[in-house]
């Protein structure tokens, strides 16, 4: 027998706590009355209890308690081997965090809008091994392919503009970063890139970059945020809490999304898709089920587990049918005709 909330045995201590209450309550009841011993009408009416039928109702409850906590303890056996195989593909998240995703045409901004979209997406994820590249004008592998969903979460919210000490927006570079240090090359297909920038790339041949992903099989869905005509001022906070915007040779940097290039990006790998969110909302869960859950995965390993049949059922069952009987039993006796 296995019983999968075991801890739930600890109440059976309310048993013994339960028959001193009882023992209590019958020590109290023969004192009364033996303080009114003198008087008929009392011995009568106790002669019409019966002590057998009241131990017997003591003897129900706790029966009753004993098994409704056994059933919360959820009892199962009949134990039956499966042998459990998954599935999944390999997918790195690439995440510009120039300071051009500070820009706020996207609430609160572009950087915190792409985290909030990738945590929700983290809640469908099932069986996929996850990655996490950070990029500016340099790349940095925030955390290698795992299955861990919970230290990727933690690495993702670590990223921001001050983790790259380089600024630029250089897409190229963190593509060809995450072929040669984060996937594994052996493999050729059940790989994707999801990258989320607003482009502007700077000299980066991020084109030559994508047609070497493709040919490995690669495929890279990008997603484009940000105003893609007027464009968005970049917010510098100084540190009293004052906020300007970032400037260049005197006049304000505006920062506007180069959906050309991420178009050109996707389009360079097989079945590449590129999605231009621009200042719009966008559920990435939804984009994930639809183009990476619902694709061929590859067999990650093969593990065995027991499978039990729970039978927590006839302990409650058990227990129910035991409370009845004790509301139903009286406890006098039976009245001679």
């Amino acid at each position: 027998m296995k019983l999968y909330h075991v801890e739930m045995l600890h109440l059976l201590w309310l048993l013994p706590a339960l028959i001193s209450l009882l023992a209590y309550g019958a020590w109290r009841r023969r004192t009364a009355l033996e303080k009114f011993a003198a008087n008929p009408l009392l011995l009568q009416l106790n002669n019409q209890l019966h002590s057998g039928k009241r131990l017997g109702k003591h003897a129900l409850l706790l029966a009753a308690v004993a098994f409704i906590v056994i059933g919360l303890a959820r009892p199962a056996w009949n134990p039956q081997p499966q042998i459990v195989n998954r599935e999944g593909r390999d997918v790195v998240f690439i995440v510009d965090v120039s300071r051009s995703m500070l820009a706020e045409d996207l609430a609160p901004n572009r950087l915190e809008r792409a985290k909030l979209a990738i945590r929700d997406c983290l809640e469908g994820l099932s069986g996929d091994r996850v990655g996490l590249i950070a990029f500016a004008g340099t790349s940095v592998v925030k955390c290698p392919l795992t299955l861990d969903y919970g230290f990727f979460r933690m690495m993702l919210e670590d990223i921001g503009p001050d983790e790259i000490s380089r600024g630029g927006t250089l897409i190229g570079d963190a593509l060809r970063k995450a072929l040669t240090e984060v996937f594994d090359e052996q493999e050729k297909e059940f790989r994707d890139i999801i990258l989320i920038t607003d482009g502007d790339d700077q000299e980066s041949f991020p084109m030559e970059a994508a047609k070497q992903a493709g040919e490995a099989g690669i495929r890279i869905i990008a997603i484009g945020l940000g105003n893609e005509n007027q464009g968005e001022r970049i917010p510098v906070v100084d540190s009293n809490g004052r906020k300007s915007f970032l400037t260049y040779q005197g006049e304000e940097v505006w920062t506007r999304l180069d959906a050309a290039t991420l178009r050109e990006v996707a389009a360079a790998t097989p079945d590449g898709k590129y999605l231009n969110v621009a200042t719009g909302a966008f559920d990435l869960n939804a984009i994930y089920q639809e183009f990476i859950a619902s694709a061929r995965k590859k067999a990650l390993d093969e593990s065995r587990i027991t499978l039990y049949d729970e039978k927590f059922q006839i302990f409650l069952a058990a227990g129910f049918l035991l409370l009845c009987a004790e509301t139903l039993l009286t406890e006098r006796r039976r009245q001679s005709t």
